[in-house]
């Protein structure tokens, strides 16, 4: 900076150039021309447009007016919610009832079809029923033709055989007459219902049947080194059924089972029987 107004002329030159500079801004800002609008008619007007849309090949000399909106009232606003909602409530009300008469529809047509399925099924067991008791009485008629007529014609037995002290042939029509009893045969026996280590029985007397049951009996007996038993507990687990028809016959039974003696056996070797008992067809 000091080498630009290091002499007087430089100096001097800086001071009126500076003044020049200030009387030009001056004179454009205060003095300078002015601007005048041009008068209107002789300006030209232009029409943009009022819309976003428009439709025709002329454009009008006039500018249209825009399109006011009226204004709704916001009690009608309100009011035609209101409305909507209340429809759209009842349009779902009656889905709602409609589902709910399909499914209610749809159970009364299966607990019919069920309740006729029952029906039925209890139709046929009766049916089955009198059929067998219809065969039944068929063959009783048939016996009593072969063998000269048990019944008379009241109904009443005049002669027959059974344990009851009552009159009439006890026994069943379907039974196989060579069994000994009135139920059938138990207890089938052999070496494979008898278990008492290495030793063999040699008596093997078999239960009587005394009753309408069937199913395995298992006995635990006690055998003392002659080979007899001396204490017999039956009905023991691995029974299939515990009546006491077949329990106590089957005890009566073990207890009267002959075993091998042996000297050197245990003096209460313990050992099973296992007794079937099965009504004869």
């Amino acid at each position: 900076m000091s080498n630009l107004l290091n002499t007087k002329e430089k100096r001097k030159s800086a001071i009126i150039t500076t003044f020049i500079m200030i009387t030009i801004l001056f004179a454009m800002f205060y003095v300078g021309l002015s601007y005048l609008d041009p008068p209107e008619e002789f300006g030209i007007a232009l029409n943009f447009g009022t819309s976003n849309v428009g439709k025709g090949n002329f454009q009008p000399k006039q500018a249209a007016k825009p399109v006011v909106k009226k204004s709704i009232p916001q009690e009608e606003v309100k009011s035609e919610q209101k409305a909507t909602e209340q429809k759209v409530v009842a349009t779902e009300k009656v889905i709602t009832q409609n589902t709910e008469d399909a499914i209610a529809i749809k159970k009364q047509q299966e607990a019919k079809k069920k309740a006729e399925a029952i029906a039925k099924k209890e139709r046929d067991r009766q049916e089955a029923i009198a059929k067998q008791k219809a065969e039944e009485e068929a063959k009783k008629q048939k016996l009593d033709a072969l063998i000269g007529g048990i019944n008379n014609a009241e109904g009443k037995s005049t002669s027959g055989e059974g344990d009851d002290n009552q009159s009439g042939d006890k026994g069943k029509i379907t039974g196989n007459p060579n069994v000994n009893g009135y139920y059938g045969n138990g207890g089938s026996g052999g070496n494979g219902d008898y278990f008492l280590g290495n030793r063999k029985p040699t008596n093997k007397p078999k239960p009587k049947y005394i009753c309408n049951e069937e199913g395995l009996v298992v006995v635990e007996i006690k055998v003392d080194v002659h080979g007899n038993v001396i204490k017999a507990v039956a009905g023991i687990k691995g029974s299939t059924n515990t009546a006491d028809c077949l329990v106590s016959q089957a005890k009566a039974a073990a207890l009267k089972t002959k075993w091998q003696p042996d000297a050197k056996a245990p003096s209460q070797q313990t050992g099973y029987i296992k007794y079937r008992f099965k009504l004869a067809q």
